[in-house]
């Protein structure tokens, strides 16, 4: 081992002995005032920031796990790997460690922080986690699969959010509290909403929606087949140089299948970045579920959002619940037209 002795004197030139073990000889170093300055503002500067570091312990402590620190990135990350339900995939037992692991990454300071992770869910779980994420000041960006011929299915849910890192770090417990609640009451993940499962009477097998209160509630004329109903509704932009439209694919719509007492709402939601979150919002307290969350596109101006939804209830509760996330994100008028 080399041992290193370091002495420091103030004067226009600051003199540093390094000495060596092993009888080497002294090293003499001339060091100009100003890059003494230099280096020790430098280093005050790295004192600053690994005085306002995350505080790791507090995030372990409010999360209820234990996480590990990137140096080299500055990220504090908690995982929780689902191994509480069985997941086969293809015929074949998966291990969390080969993709169902949820898990946050914190960065920043205290006070100012961010978070992102990606959360491992279930069909049961996804609406109620979302609605948690949501109302404690997390922004849900995704949600989507990534296996086929999995059961039961799993499905993936991001997260972003800023704010003070004990927020934050409540916030992510919320979510990861709530699957455990939900898995608390059945441990076999459920075939269908639960909406669903109190409905005594199941759809129709032939639909005969009424257009006519429907058309009065979207202010537009519906586009009517074998009972159904189904109301689109195009957004603008831009993608290489061309208009995109409606007719192009970038439209919110809304369908209606059953009868008016007792139907079904699908449908896709075309937004920006800035819509998303307040319009999921919105659907989620008037008992829509949200199913998928993505993009269609790549390189469009403005970037747009896709999520997909299912409701299930009377045509007009229905119709109301899909006008009001509309009135929200301001998609009857669009808010961001191509000039």
């Amino acid at each position: 081992m080399v041992i290193f002795t370091i002495e420091i004197r103030i004067a226009p030139y600051i003199c540093a002995y390094i000495q060596r073990s092993r009888g080497q000889r002294y090293l003499f170093t001339r060091i100009p005032m100003r890059k003494m300055i230099l280096s020790a503002a430098l280093y005050c500067a790295s004192l600053s920031f690994i005085c306002a570091a995350l505080d790791t312990a507090k995030i372990d402590e409010l999360t209820g796990l234990k996480g590990k620190l990137n140096e080299k990135e500055g990220v504090y990350k908690v995982t929780w790997p689902r191994d509480d339900v069985k997941v086969v995939v293809d015929g074949w037992t998966m291990p969390p460690f080969m993709g169902l692991g949820t898990w946050a990454a914190f960065k920043g300071e205290n006070d100012k922080a961010m978070v992102m992770g990606d959360t491992v869910l279930f069909e049961d779980e996804v609406n109620a986690v979302m609605s948690a994420a949501l109302d404690n000041g997390l922004s849900v960006t995704a949600l989507h699969n990534h296996f086929f011929f999995d059961q039961p299915k799993v499905y993936f849910m991001h997260i972003e959010g800023e704010g003070g890192v004990d927020d934050l770090a409540r916030a992510v417990k919320k979510m990861y509290d709530t699957v455990k609640a939900i898995r608390g009451l059945s441990a076999k993940p459920a075939s269908t909403f639960e909406e669903d499962a109190l409905v005594p009477v199941s759809l129709p097998e032939k639909s005969s929606i009424t257009p006519a209160p429907l058309n009065e509630i979207f202010g537009m004329q519906g586009e009517s087949k074998d009972g159904m109903v189904k109301f689109t509704i195009g957004r603008p932009a831009k993608m290489h140089g061309f208009k995109i439209d409606n007719a192009m694919g970038v439209n919110t719509w809304a369908a209606f299948a059953g009868d008016d007492k007792n139907a079904v709402v699908d449908g896709d939601f075309a937004v920006t970045e800035d819509e998303l979150q307040p319009v999921l919002k919105s659907l989620l307290k008037s008992k829509i579920k949200i199913v998928a969350i993505h993009q269609h596109m790549t390189h469009e101006e403005p970037r747009i959002m896709f999520f997909h939804y299912w409701g299930r209830g009377s045509t007009k509760d229905l119709a109301q619940a899909v006008k009001g996330a509309l009135l929200v994100g301001g998609l009857l008028q669009v808010s961001s037209p191509v000039h």
